[in-house]
């Protein structure tokens, strides 16, 4: 009984995450190691909060975002149940009364309150991102992960040390910059493939 029990999740668990996949374009996508350590370090030097990461998916960034800021405010958004379900048990496992994770839809959500949008999108997310802030007139740092916002020129773009050479973007209250800047990632570390 108890292993049909576990198959029945399993398969439940799937299929929810399927449904979200298809219903969104896009399924919940973990940020590397490396860069999760830059983007990490980029939101240490913008130093503002309150910031939101737009689909926040299994937390692999808000979680050590929170716990390295106990003093930012954190809000995650996340609108496939499962992987936000494993996310908001995390958070209370390691007692991150900083964050906070709406199962929601981040289009539908108010943002601006935020100074700090964190996202790792695809093409058609950023396209929709970007209508949203110039609808709603957003002025907030932007990192954003793989994928540029189509009307904007990033202040920097950081090449991650990777096979793919994976962008970071950071766009900076709103510039919209005649030409982007490519950089050195912003700190040093001692894995000499960071």
């Amino acid at each position: 009984m108890l292993s049909l029990l576990v198959v029945a999740l399993t398969i439940l668990a799937a299929g929810s995450v399927l449904w979200f996949t298809f219903s969104l374009g896009i399924s919940p996508m973990p940020s590397s190691a490396k860069a999760r350590l830059h983007i990490l370090a980029l939101v240490g030097e913008i130093n503002a909060s309150p910031i939101a990461d737009l689909g926040s998916g299994w937390g692999s960034l808000v979680i050590p975002l929170a716990r390295r800021h106990p003093e930012f405010r954190v809000i995650g958004y996340e609108a496939s149940w499962i992987p936000w379900l494993f996310s908001f048990t995390l958070k209370h496992l390691l007692r991150l009364d900083n964050l906070t994770l709406e199962r929601r839809d981040f289009l539908q959500a108010d943002l601006s309150p935020y100074r700090v949008l964190l996202c790792y999108l695809f093409t058609t997310g950023m396209e929709r991102l970007d209508s949203k802030l110039a609808k709603d007139h957003l002025e907030a740092h932007i990192v954003s992960h793989t994928f540029a916002l189509p009307s904007r020129l990033p202040s920097t773009t950081i090449r991650i040390n990777d096979l793919y050479q994976t962008p970071i973007y950071h766009y900076r209250h709103g510039e919209n910059l005649p030409s982007p800047r490519t950089t050195s990632p912003p700190f040093r570390s001692s894995d000499p493939d960071a």
